[in-house]
């Protein structure tokens, strides 16, 4: 006789069961949907990180990174971002923001040392990087305290982080570079002269060093072209430059014959050493 009464029990028992069968079901779809969301967004966060325009980059992690205020990759990317598109007014402020996050680590404050330096603060990209243990060694790292050490004058410092950086890297060209601009900056021309001529072996890209190593030279008295690769139209910039040095150092004359060399030289019209040469010549 209570057979027809646990029909009614066992069908709504059922129907909580499908009902929970359902639930939990929709529950792995959302989940699916949200992971896939979440390798989405990791992947354009990627894309953004190395986008073309890093102002449209900014304009990107700003906009997330104000949704999301508590996630530290993304306060890290907006930061990034910042630095890229040389806003360093703002990248450092951003990169002092996610040095105050949870998840903050010595790599952040190496980028918050590098915004510092690149905005001109010397003293607090000093205080930066004395707060990174002397275990943590990276080129960037070793790389900034070469640079602030120069800002100091603190020169045997300086030469011992450009040593050490040159040595973390298998991309020496750059460093080399600012160690060749240091030992020009002490009066040392004949070692900034070999720094700028390893710095091109490196890299004969490098327009910067080469530049650098035509200053070293004419500081010597030496205005020969060195003997480094380069273009027509470098060859022209090299005499524009080894001319400047030669009327600073009061040799009018060579320098004359140096501007004209650049003008002949320049597989163009060569407008500031025209310039220049004919402001000597009306002089």
């Amino acid at each position: 006789m209570r057979h027809p009464f646990l029909i009614p029990t066992m069908l709504a028992c059922g129907l909580v069961l499908t009902a929970c069968a359902k639930e939990t079901e929709e529950e792995k779809v959302e989940r699916t949907f949200q992971e896939v969301n979440v390798i989405d967004e990791t992947n354009l966060n990627d894309v953004m990180l190395n986008a073309a325009d890093p102002n449209e980059a900014v304009t990107y992690f700003q906009g997330a990174a104000a949704k999301n205020p508590d996630r530290i990759d993304l306060q890290r990317g907006l930061a990034i971002t910042l630095t890229r598109a040389k806003r360093s007014t703002e990248a450092s402020a951003a990169w002092k923001r996610v040095l105050g996050m949870k998840g903050a680590n010595n790599a952040d404050r190496v980028e918050y040392a590098d915004a510092l330096v690149r905005s001109g603060n010397w003293d607090g990209a000093k205080a930066t990087l004395d707060k990174i243990p002397p275990t943590y060694e990276t080129f960037k790292r070793y790389r900034l305290e070469a640079l602030v050490a120069d800002s100091r004058k603190d020169w045997k410092r300086s030469d011992h982080y450009y040593e050490t950086a040159v040595g973390l890297t298998t991309r020496p060209a750059g460093v080399m570079n600012n160690w060749g601009y240091s030992k020009m900056a002490r009066g040392q021309y004949a070692e900034a002269e070999r720094l700028f001529t390893e710095a091109i072996q490196q890299d004969n890209a490098l327009f910067t060093a080469k530049n650098n190593l035509v200053l070293a030279r004419s500081a010597q008295g030496n205005y020969s072209v060195p003997v480094v690769p380069m273009s027509q139209t470098e060859r022209a910039m090299l005499l524009n430059t080894m001319a400047i040095s030669a009327v600073k150092q009061g040799d009018v004359n060579l320098a004359k014959n140096l501007y004209r060399e650049a003008i002949a030289t320049h597989p163009q019209h060569y407008d500031e050493a025209v310039r220049s040469l004919r402001a000597l010549e009306d002089a």
